[in-house]
């Protein structure tokens, strides 16, 4: 992935803050503030409204969107109801849900094509299937106090963001829960600490993209976090609070969910 040649394709305006953006083939899914129990759905060449998707008894606060090609299903995180919803994309479009443990924040699919639940207050990974039945659960061990956003390296192990401010952090742990390797404070003189880091987006190569939100930009790092870089995209007036992230390298798109900007900004030539 070419990290220096992004443009700004698209701008999708959407008025209320982002909560969450994921991308599947043809179609793009955001949700956002104010539109309760609905996922709008993008045409992913256009970037036009195409239709909503119903959610019944989503909360007012879905934390991430994950769509899983091999299983053709949407799944939304509900902090409020501590539960997922799962979401038919072909055939009869059903929607269902399970319960998991307290405020669950990101989602990701991993190798397996199982969904892994990061649960913010209970401090745990859990997986599962696209069902809702529990494969495993990582309880995460110290010097991994606020988990937002989990998702896995070909290694089988995850990088976790954590929520904090002023010392934001992102780890790669094991699935003993413990923590292999962790940046927190900048090592170089370029890149300034990281404050309340959220979504994450893993490369192919396993680079490691990070919406550090409290300092409005998009870090880059190696897989051993031992490398780390500002991204420097061409936006007017900058990005302003990015919440979300996600990767289409099929289709060589970056999006960004922004809940300060009220915005998803389309990066293209990925």
């Amino acid at each position: 992935m070419n990290l220096n040649a992004l443009s700004l394709k698209h701008v999708i305006h959407s008025g209320n803050a982002v909560w969450a953006v994921t991308s599947l083939g043809d179609e793009v899914f955001v949700a956002h503030s104010g539109n309760s129990q609905k996922v709008k759905v993008y045409d992913a060449g256009t970037l036009s409204l195409q239709r909503s998707i119903t959610v019944p008894g989503l909360s007012e606060e879905p934390r991430c969107l994950i769509a899983c090609i091999r299983n053709s299903c949407l799944y939304v995180s509900d902090w409020s109801h501590h539960s997922i919803h799962r979401a038919e994309l072909t055939g009869s479009n059903a929607v269902t849900k399970w319960s998991v443990a307290n405020s669950p924040a990101g989602l990701s699919v991993n190798k397996a094509h199982n969904v892994v639940v990061t649960c913010y207050s209970a401090r745990k990974l859990q997986e599962y299937t696209t069902h809702g039945s529990l494969v495993r659960e990582i309880c995460l061990q110290a010097g991994v106090t606020s988990p937002w956003h989990a998702t896995q390296l070909s290694s089988g192990d995850y990088v976790v963001s954590q929520y904090r401010s002023p010392a934001g952090v992102v780890s790669v742990v094991g699935v003993d829960g413990q923590v292999r390797h962790s940046y927190g404070q900048s090592q170089t003189s370029d890149v300034r600490q990281m404050k309340y880091p959220r979504g994450l987006a893993v490369t192919k190569n396993d680079d490691i993209l990070v919406a550090d939100s409290g300092n409005n930009r998009i870090l880059s790092m190696n897989s051993s976090l031992s490398s780390i870089q500002e991204l420097a995209l061409p936006v007017d007036g900058g990005i302003k609070d990015p919440y979300c992230l996600c990767l289409d390298e099929l289709q060589g798109r970056l999006y960004v969910g922004e809940y300060g900007g009220r915005r998803v900004l389309v990066f293209g030539d990925v």
